[in-house]
C-alpha cells in the first residue's frame, strides 16, 4: 500500500531541503509555490476519494510508521485538529500533548519535555506557544522535525500558506492582486506570515486598522498602511479580516468594540462598495458583529470554510515535505 502511494505520488522535489518549518519569512517564492502545489494535489485526491460513490480510504499512506506530537501550549481548534487529521491521513500516528497534565506543571522545562518525547522515537513536533521563537529554540535542541503552529506574535506559517492557497484557487495567481489585512496587525502572527508570503508571490499588501494596531514601520517592507477601511474598499481584491486579540493586549487599543465594529467591520453596506469578485477570508475564530457580520461571513464572497478545508491539505503538504526520508541534505 505504501509502495503504491509512493509510485503514485513520487518523491519530494529536490528543491525542498528543509527539516523544519519555522516561518514563511525564511521561505523562497519557489518553496512557497511548491507547498501550495503539493497541497493542491492532496486536496484533489482527498476530495475525489470522498466523493467516490463506492467509498474508499481517504488515507494516503506516505508517512506510515511516523509519529507526530501536537505540542500545544495555547488553545486551538482549527490548527490542532487539522494537523492531527493531516498526519493521520498520511498514515502517521499522532500524540496529543496536554501541557496542564504534563511534567511542565512540576517545573520541567519545555526543552526537557521535548527531549523526553523525542527519546520515545517520535519524528515530528508540531508546536504552538505564546512565546515568539519557541519553535526555533526546539529546532536547535531536537533531532526530529519541528513545525511552527503559531509562536506568540511572530508567525503562523501554515495559516499564511492556507490563506495564499485559498486566494490562488479563486484567482489563479497572487501576482498583481491587492490584499488587505484588516484588524489587529500589531498582535497577529497570521498577518506577519501573510505579509511575507504575499509579497514574495507578487501581491500588493495593505494593512488596515486603528493607528494603535497598525504601525507605519510596515511601509519599510513595501506594505501600504491605511487607517480607513472605507477608503480602500474599491481597490482591494481580497480582504483578510483578522480577529482582535484581546488576550495579547496590555491596554485596550480603542475605546470600545462597538466603535471598532463601526469603523472596521465588513458588513453588507461595505460589501456593496467592493469589487464584484471580491474575496473575503478570515483565519478564525471569527467574532460575528465585530470584524465581520453574519451576512458577510456566510455570504457568497466568503471562503472561510474553504480555508479550513485547505488547512488540512497544506498541513499534509508540509508534513510530507519535512518528514519524507528520501529528502537528503535537509536543514
Amino acid at each position: 500500500m505504501v509502495s503504491e502511494a509512493l509510485q503514485e505520488w513520487g518523491t519530494v522535489p529536490a528543491l525542498w531541503k528543509r527539516r523544519h518549518l519555522l516561518g514563511v519569512e525564511e521561505l523562497s517564492a519557489a518553496e512557497i509555490t511548491l507547498i501550495l502545489d503539493q497541497a493542491e494535489r492532496f486536496r484533489e485526491v482527498l476530495c475525489r476519494r470522498r466523493n467516490n460513490l463506492t467509498g474508499g480510504d481517504r488515507k494516503i499512506p506516505l508517512l506510515n510508521g511516523k509519529t507526530c506530537v501536537n505540542l500545544f501550549f495555547e488553545n486551538s481548534t482549527r490548527t490542532r485538529t487539522s494537523f492531527g487529521l493531516a498526519a493521520r491521513r498520511l498514515g502517521a500516528d499522532v500524540i496529543e500533548f496536554t501541557a496542564a497534565t504534563s511534567s511542565l506543571a512540576k517545573g520541567e522545562t519545555i526543552i526537557d519535555t521535548a527531549k523526553n518525547l523525542e527519546a520515545m522515537q517520535i519524528d515530528c513536533v508540531v508546536v504552538r506557544h505564546g512565546c515568539p521563537g519557541t519553535p526555533k529554540l526546539l529546532s536547535e535542541n531536537l533531532n526530529c522535525s519541528v513545525l511552527n503552529a503559531g509562536d506568540g506574535t511572530h508567525e503562523h506559517p501554515t495559516q499564511g500558506l492556507l490563506d495564499m492557497l485559498t486566494i490562488r484557487q479563486r484567482f489563479g495567481t497572487l501576482k498583481g492582486l491587492t490584499v488587505a489585512l484588516v484588524g489587529d496587525i500589531a498582535h497577529s502572527r497570521t498577518a506577519r506570515s501573510n505579509i511575507w508570503g504575499l509579497k514574495k508571490l507578487g501581491a500588493n499588501v495593505i494593512v488596515c486598522g486603528p493607528s494603535t494596531l497598525v504601525s507605519k514601520h510596515w511601509e519599510e517592507f513595501g506594505v501600504e498602511c491605511s487607517y480607513s477601511l472605507d477608503a480602500i474598499l474599491d481597490r482591494v481584491d481580497v480582504f483578510n479580516l483578522l480577529r482582535i486579540q484581546f488576550e495579547r493586549q496590555v491596554v485596550r487599543p480603542f475605546p470600545s468594540i462597538a466603535e471598532y465594529a463601526h469603523l472596521y467591520a465588513m458588513n453588507g453596506e461595505r460589501m456593496r462598495r467592493t469589487k464584484r469578485d471580491v474575496l473575503i477570508i478570515a483565519p478564525g475564530p471569527i467574532n460575528r458583529g465585530v470584524e465581520i457580520t453574519p451576512e458577510v461571513a456566510d455570504g457568497p464572497h466568503s471562503a472561510i470554510l474553504e480555508q479550513v478545508t485547505n488547512g488540512v491539505a497544506v498541513r499534509m503538504a508540509v508534513l510530507w515535505l519535512t518528514l519524507t526520508q528520501e529528502n537528503d541534505n535537509r536543514k
